[in-house]
């Protein structure tokens, strides 16, 4: 069984359902509203999970009710919750969401997940050195990215770096990460000055750039290779990134070619659509590969 940590963000999604999406100054009637775990580093937890990885997950969490239901929620889907800590006087995290004319607007608050610091990182330190594959996102202080990809340096573990939301990531993060998964927006913010072909001349079998509906694309060496995505009726694009990124990071735990863990992880993403809520779609390992 593939072990894998994750280091992130966890919050509670309040999301708002519209057939509109609001201009400034404007008011719409929305269609419905729904509380339901998410944050990306939560989402991916969780995704793995159920994708049949054994998960940890270090992060923090407020002592307040949806600290408690994050970490029910969890438990419920086999993620280890022995480095996942309340921190006293704090509100959990939260994202709120507008799903409307088939997309969706975010806007996140990060309350207790500032505190998943450099020091206290330090006191998981082992589950970080026997982990498979460590994966992290950009929802907690950039001086813990940094720092993380320095223990996985360290300690010669793979670390998967899923850099959103986008911003410019320091040099020694990129030269540390064995693999990084961004979007179109996302590259373009953290390999600034060079076109999308350049920045995956740079990095081959590193950089991934998730294209959407387009698929996956990456450099092998000595061509672009582009993976196609399989083609649903999306109902909820939301955590969809999350359960690539997740799928991605289980393919390659258990050894399989960059090429089919792209295809493993796009089959899952794309079944994650297809549902409501961030979670609600993630598939079980069963239902991806049934559908491979």
């Amino acid at each position: 069984m593939a072990k894998i940590c994750v280091i992130g963000s966890s919050s509670m999604d309040l999301v708002v359902t519209s057939a509109k999406r609001p201009g400034a100054g404007e008011t719409v009637l929305g269609e419905s509203f729904k509380t339901v775990p998410g944050g990306k580093g939560a989402n991916q937890a969780v995704a793995a999970a159920r994708l049949g990885a054994e998960v940890t997950m270090i992060g923090r969490v407020g002592d307040d009710h949806f600290g408690e239901q994050i970490i029910t929620n969890f438990k419920q889907n086999g993620v280890s919750v022995s480095h996942v800590e309340p921190v006293t006087g704090m509100e959990s995290g939260t994202a709120h969401i507008v799903l409307a004319e088939g997309d969706n607007s975010i806007v996140v608050v990060k309350a207790a997940n500032d505190e998943v610091t450099p020091a206290y990182i330090d006191r998981a330190a082992q589950v970080i050195q026997t982990a498979d594959i460590v994966m992290i996102q950009q929802e907690i202080p950039e001086e813990t990215v940094v720092h993380v990809s320095e223990l996985c340096a360290q300690y010669n573990v793979k670390l998967l770096l899923n850099p959103a939301p986008a911003r410019p990531i320091p040099a020694q993060v990129i030269e540390n990460a064995a693999y990084i998964t961004p979007n179109e927006h996302e590259a373009s913010i953290i390999f600034e000055g060079l076109s999308p072909q350049e920045a995956l001349r740079q990095y081959p079998n590193k950089l991934f750039v998730t294209e959407g509906s387009n698929g996956v694309r990456y450099y092998n060496g000595e061509q672009e290779i582009v993976v196609p995505t399989y083609k649903v009726e999306a109902v909820d694009t939301t955590g969809a990134g999350d359960t690539f990124n997740a799928a991605f990071a289980v393919a390659l735990a258990e050894g399989k070619t960059l090429q089919d863990s792209v295809r493993f992880a796009n089959r899952a993403a794309s079944i994650s659509v297809t549902k409501f809520g961030a979670q609600g779609g993630m598939p079980s390992r069963q239902e991806v590969e049934a559908q491979l």
